[in-house]
Protein backbone atom coordinates (compact mmCIF):
# COMPACT_ATOMS: atom_id res chain seq x y z
CA UNK A 1 0.00 0.00 0.00
CA UNK A 2 2.38 1.97 0.98
CA UNK A 3 4.18 1.58 -2.10
CA UNK A 4 1.57 2.05 -4.06
CA UNK A 5 1.29 6.13 -2.58
CA UNK A 6 4.70 6.31 -2.84
CA UNK A 7 4.10 5.73 -6.88
CA UNK A 8 1.20 7.94 -6.50
CA UNK A 9 2.71 11.41 -5.28
CA UNK A 10 6.05 10.41 -7.82
CA UNK A 11 3.62 10.19 -10.48
CA UNK A 12 1.94 13.49 -9.34
CA UNK A 13 5.09 15.47 -8.67
CA UNK A 14 6.21 14.05 -12.66
CA UNK A 15 2.90 15.41 -13.72
CA UNK A 16 3.25 18.75 -11.82
CA UNK A 17 6.07 19.77 -13.55
CA UNK A 18 4.16 19.55 -17.04
CA UNK A 19 1.44 21.29 -15.63
CA UNK A 20 3.77 24.15 -14.70
CA UNK A 21 4.86 24.78 -18.23
CA UNK A 22 0.99 24.70 -19.32
CA UNK A 23 -0.77 25.99 -16.69
CA UNK A 24 -4.24 26.55 -19.27
CA UNK A 25 -4.43 22.98 -18.87
CA UNK A 26 -6.45 23.14 -15.84
CA UNK A 27 -9.46 25.27 -17.53
CA UNK A 28 -10.47 22.20 -19.24
CA UNK A 29 -11.21 20.45 -15.89
CA UNK A 30 -12.83 23.73 -14.81
CA UNK A 31 -15.13 24.08 -18.05
CA UNK A 32 -16.24 20.01 -17.74
CA UNK A 33 -17.60 21.53 -14.21
CA UNK A 34 -19.88 24.30 -15.52
CA UNK A 35 -21.27 22.62 -18.20
CA UNK A 36 -22.08 19.89 -15.97
CA UNK A 37 -23.83 21.82 -13.55
CA UNK A 38 -25.26 23.63 -16.36
CA UNK A 39 -26.54 20.37 -18.06
CA UNK A 40 -27.80 18.99 -14.57
CA UNK A 41 -29.51 22.54 -13.83
CA UNK A 42 -31.42 22.16 -17.38
CA UNK A 43 -32.27 18.68 -16.90
CA UNK A 44 -33.72 19.68 -13.23
CA UNK A 45 -35.14 22.29 -14.67
CA UNK A 46 -37.38 20.22 -17.28
CA UNK A 47 -38.07 17.66 -14.86
CA UNK A 48 -39.50 20.24 -12.60
CA UNK A 49 -41.81 21.23 -15.34
CA UNK A 50 -43.18 18.11 -16.09
CA UNK A 51 -43.83 16.37 -12.56
CA UNK A 52 -40.96 14.04 -13.38
CA UNK A 53 -38.36 15.07 -10.46
CA UNK A 54 -40.99 14.76 -7.59
CA UNK A 55 -41.95 11.35 -9.67
CA UNK A 56 -38.10 10.57 -9.60
CA UNK A 57 -38.32 11.52 -6.01
CA UNK A 58 -40.90 9.33 -4.68
CA UNK A 59 -39.25 6.55 -6.55
CA UNK A 60 -35.91 6.53 -4.53
CA UNK A 61 -37.98 7.27 -1.52
CA UNK A 62 -39.60 3.85 -1.91
CA UNK A 63 -42.51 4.62 -3.51
CA UNK A 64 -42.53 2.05 -5.93
CA UNK A 65 -41.31 1.54 -9.64
CA UNK A 66 -44.56 2.22 -10.90
CA UNK A 67 -44.45 6.02 -9.79
CA UNK A 68 -41.95 6.72 -12.83
CA UNK A 69 -43.18 7.45 -16.37
CA UNK A 70 -41.34 6.51 -19.18
CA UNK A 71 -40.95 10.54 -20.22
CA UNK A 72 -39.08 10.07 -16.42
CA UNK A 73 -36.88 7.11 -17.14
CA UNK A 74 -35.96 8.47 -20.91
CA UNK A 75 -35.06 12.04 -18.96
CA UNK A 76 -32.86 10.15 -16.11
CA UNK A 77 -31.17 7.98 -18.97
CA UNK A 78 -30.71 11.00 -21.38
CA UNK A 79 -28.90 12.74 -18.30
CA UNK A 80 -26.61 9.95 -17.52
CA UNK A 81 -25.56 9.79 -20.90
CA UNK A 82 -24.95 13.88 -20.55
CA UNK A 83 -23.02 13.33 -17.76
CA UNK A 84 -20.86 10.75 -19.35
CA UNK A 85 -20.34 12.68 -22.65
CA UNK A 86 -19.11 15.74 -20.67
CA UNK A 87 -16.92 14.48 -18.83
CA UNK A 88 -15.52 12.12 -21.61
CA UNK A 89 -15.01 14.96 -23.87
CA UNK A 90 -13.23 17.36 -21.94
CA UNK A 91 -10.89 14.54 -21.10
CA UNK A 92 -10.26 13.56 -24.59
CA UNK A 93 -9.79 17.39 -24.91
CA UNK A 94 -6.95 17.26 -21.81
CA UNK A 95 -5.40 14.55 -23.10
CA UNK A 96 -5.09 15.55 -26.76
CA UNK A 97 -3.82 19.14 -24.96
CA UNK A 98 -1.25 17.18 -23.11
CA UNK A 99 0.39 14.73 -25.54
CA UNK A 100 1.32 17.59 -26.78
CA UNK A 101 3.25 19.50 -24.30
CA UNK A 102 4.41 15.42 -24.23
CA UNK A 103 5.90 15.68 -27.17
CA UNK A 104 7.69 18.74 -26.93
CA UNK A 105 4.97 21.24 -28.41
CA UNK A 106 3.16 24.05 -26.64
CA UNK A 107 -0.08 22.24 -25.03
CA UNK A 108 -3.12 24.53 -26.22
CA UNK A 109 -6.73 23.95 -25.26
CA UNK A 110 -8.23 25.16 -28.59
CA UNK A 111 -6.38 22.22 -29.99
CA UNK A 112 -7.48 19.89 -27.71
CA UNK A 113 -11.20 21.07 -27.96
CA UNK A 114 -10.87 20.62 -31.56
CA UNK A 115 -8.87 17.38 -31.37
CA UNK A 116 -11.73 15.89 -29.23
CA UNK A 117 -14.57 17.80 -31.75
CA UNK A 118 -12.91 15.73 -35.09
CA UNK A 119 -13.58 12.64 -33.39
CA UNK A 120 -16.77 13.09 -31.96
CA UNK A 121 -18.64 10.15 -33.22
CA UNK A 122 -16.07 7.99 -31.72
CA UNK A 123 -16.95 9.56 -28.07
CA UNK A 124 -20.35 9.77 -28.05
CA UNK A 125 -20.45 6.13 -29.04
CA UNK A 126 -17.98 5.55 -25.64
CA UNK A 127 -20.19 7.19 -23.68
CA UNK A 128 -22.96 5.23 -24.60
CA UNK A 129 -21.22 2.14 -23.73
CA UNK A 130 -19.57 3.24 -20.64
CA UNK A 131 -23.01 4.47 -19.77
CA UNK A 132 -24.54 1.49 -20.12
CA UNK A 133 -21.80 -0.19 -18.32
CA UNK A 134 -22.20 2.23 -15.72
CA UNK A 135 -25.32 2.12 -15.24
CA UNK A 136 -25.62 -1.61 -14.88
CA UNK A 137 -22.83 -1.99 -12.55
CA UNK A 138 -24.88 0.14 -10.21
CA UNK A 139 -27.78 -1.59 -10.77
CA UNK A 140 -26.46 -4.76 -9.62
CA UNK A 141 -24.44 -3.45 -6.58
CA UNK A 142 -27.92 -2.03 -5.55
CA UNK A 143 -29.71 -5.32 -5.62
CA UNK A 144 -26.95 -7.24 -4.32
CA UNK A 145 -27.66 -8.40 -0.84
CA UNK A 146 -24.63 -9.87 0.46
CA UNK A 147 -20.77 -9.28 0.84
CA UNK A 148 -19.24 -11.93 -1.90
CA UNK A 149 -21.66 -10.82 -4.50
CA UNK A 150 -20.82 -6.48 -3.63
CA UNK A 151 -17.21 -8.20 -3.74
CA UNK A 152 -17.28 -9.66 -7.41
CA UNK A 153 -19.41 -6.40 -8.64
CA UNK A 154 -16.56 -4.39 -7.15
CA UNK A 155 -13.69 -6.92 -8.89
CA UNK A 156 -15.67 -6.65 -12.46
CA UNK A 157 -15.43 -2.52 -11.58
CA UNK A 158 -11.76 -2.69 -12.00
CA UNK A 159 -11.64 -4.84 -14.32
CA UNK A 160 -13.41 -2.76 -16.78
CA UNK A 161 -11.75 0.28 -15.67
CA UNK A 162 -8.32 -1.57 -16.11
CA UNK A 163 -9.07 -2.81 -19.74
CA UNK A 164 -11.03 0.55 -20.35
CA UNK A 165 -8.12 2.44 -19.05
CA UNK A 166 -6.19 4.06 -22.94
CA UNK A 167 -9.64 3.91 -24.62
CA UNK A 168 -10.08 7.59 -24.36
CA UNK A 169 -6.41 8.27 -25.70
CA UNK A 170 -6.72 5.40 -28.60
CA UNK A 171 -9.72 7.09 -30.09
CA UNK A 172 -8.32 10.46 -30.22
CA UNK A 173 -5.21 9.59 -31.32
CA UNK A 174 -5.21 6.62 -33.41
CA UNK A 175 -8.65 7.07 -34.76
CA UNK A 176 -10.07 4.01 -33.68
CA UNK A 177 -14.14 3.49 -33.06
CA UNK A 178 -15.29 2.91 -29.13
CA UNK A 179 -15.46 -1.05 -29.75
CA UNK A 180 -11.69 -1.45 -31.15
CA UNK A 181 -10.70 1.37 -29.00
CA UNK A 182 -11.72 -1.05 -25.92
CA UNK A 183 -9.55 -4.01 -27.72
CA UNK A 184 -6.63 -1.60 -28.35
CA UNK A 185 -7.01 -0.45 -24.95
CA UNK A 186 -6.38 -3.78 -23.52
CA UNK A 187 -4.10 -5.18 -25.89
CA UNK A 188 -1.75 -2.16 -25.23
CA UNK A 189 -1.79 -2.69 -21.24
CA UNK A 190 -0.96 -6.72 -21.35
CA UNK A 191 1.93 -5.88 -23.80
CA UNK A 192 3.31 -3.46 -21.82
CA UNK A 193 2.50 -4.78 -18.29
CA UNK A 194 1.91 -8.41 -18.67
CA UNK A 195 -1.42 -10.66 -18.57
CA UNK A 196 -2.40 -10.34 -15.55
CA UNK A 197 -1.35 -6.85 -13.44
CA UNK A 198 -3.10 -4.53 -11.15
CA UNK A 199 -2.50 -0.49 -10.87
CA UNK A 200 0.45 0.51 -8.37
CA UNK A 201 -1.14 3.94 -8.10
CA UNK A 202 -4.73 5.53 -7.11
CA UNK A 203 -6.03 9.37 -6.85
CA UNK A 204 -8.35 9.29 -4.49
CA UNK A 205 -5.68 10.08 -1.62
CA UNK A 206 -4.47 12.30 -3.80
CA UNK A 207 -7.84 14.04 -4.16
CA UNK A 208 -8.82 13.63 -0.56
CA UNK A 209 -5.38 16.29 0.27
CA UNK A 210 -6.25 18.76 -2.50
CA UNK A 211 -9.61 18.75 -1.12
CA UNK A 212 -8.56 19.26 2.39
CA UNK A 213 -5.90 22.41 1.57
CA UNK A 214 -8.39 24.02 -0.17
CA UNK A 215 -11.14 23.42 2.89
CA UNK A 216 -8.57 24.73 5.95
CA UNK A 217 -8.39 28.42 4.64
CA UNK A 218 -12.40 28.12 3.68
CA UNK A 219 -13.24 26.59 6.83
CA UNK A 220 -10.86 29.72 8.40
CA UNK A 221 -12.24 32.71 6.53
CA UNK A 222 -15.81 31.05 6.80
CA UNK A 223 -15.90 31.18 10.55
CA UNK A 224 -15.30 35.07 10.26
CA UNK A 225 -17.55 35.84 7.33
CA UNK A 226 -19.75 33.23 6.62
CA UNK A 227 -20.85 34.44 3.13
CA UNK A 228 -17.52 34.88 2.43
CA UNK A 229 -16.40 31.60 3.39
CA UNK A 230 -18.61 29.95 1.13
CA UNK A 231 -17.68 31.91 -2.35
CA UNK A 232 -13.89 31.11 -1.01
CA UNK A 233 -14.57 27.52 -0.75
CA UNK A 234 -16.16 26.70 -3.76
CA UNK A 235 -13.64 28.75 -5.81
CA UNK A 236 -10.87 26.82 -3.98
CA UNK A 237 -12.37 23.20 -4.18
CA UNK A 238 -12.74 24.00 -7.75
CA UNK A 239 -9.48 24.96 -8.41
CA UNK A 240 -7.82 22.27 -6.28
CA UNK A 241 -10.06 19.09 -7.76
CA UNK A 242 -9.26 20.94 -11.63
CA UNK A 243 -5.85 20.87 -10.98
CA UNK A 244 -5.57 17.11 -9.72
CA UNK A 245 -8.05 16.32 -12.78
CA UNK A 246 -5.61 18.22 -14.57
CA UNK A 247 -2.47 16.51 -13.56
CA UNK A 248 -4.42 12.92 -14.17
CA UNK A 249 -4.99 13.73 -17.42
CA UNK A 250 -1.76 14.39 -17.72
CA UNK A 251 -0.41 11.56 -16.35
CA UNK A 252 -2.47 9.14 -18.45
CA UNK A 253 -1.35 11.06 -21.55
CA UNK A 254 2.10 10.51 -20.38
CA UNK A 255 0.94 6.07 -19.35
CA UNK A 256 -0.15 5.97 -22.79
CA UNK A 257 2.81 7.36 -25.12
CA UNK A 258 5.19 4.80 -22.52
CA UNK A 259 3.11 2.21 -24.05
CA UNK A 260 2.88 2.98 -27.20
CA UNK A 261 6.98 3.08 -27.18
CA UNK A 262 7.82 6.84 -26.81
CA UNK A 263 9.51 8.50 -24.02
CA UNK A 264 7.21 11.38 -22.69
CA UNK A 265 9.30 14.37 -22.05
CA UNK A 266 8.89 15.42 -18.10
CA UNK A 267 8.45 11.40 -16.78
CA UNK A 268 10.83 8.93 -15.40
CA UNK A 269 10.16 5.85 -17.56
CA UNK A 270 11.62 3.78 -14.52
CA UNK A 271 8.14 4.94 -12.84
CA UNK A 272 6.28 4.73 -15.51
CA UNK A 273 6.84 1.11 -15.95
CA UNK A 274 5.81 0.62 -12.61
CA UNK A 275 2.97 2.03 -12.87
CA UNK A 276 1.85 -1.90 -12.82
CA UNK A 277 2.57 -4.75 -11.29
CA UNK A 278 2.44 -8.21 -11.87
CA UNK A 279 -0.37 -10.10 -9.70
Amino acid sequence: MFDSISRTFSLMRQSWRVLLQDRELILLPLMAGVTLIVAIGGFAGIAATTGSLDRLQAVTGGAGASEATPVDIGLSLALLFITYFITMFFNAALIAAALERLRGRDARIGDGLRRASAHLPAIVGWSLIAATVGLILSILRDRADNLLGKLVLSLIGGAWAYVTFFVVPVLIIEGLGPIAAIKRSSAMLRQTWGQQAVSSFGFFLVYVVAALIAFVPAALIFAIAPILGIVVGVFLVSIAMGTVQALEGIFKAALYEFAVGETPQGFDTSTLRGAYRAL
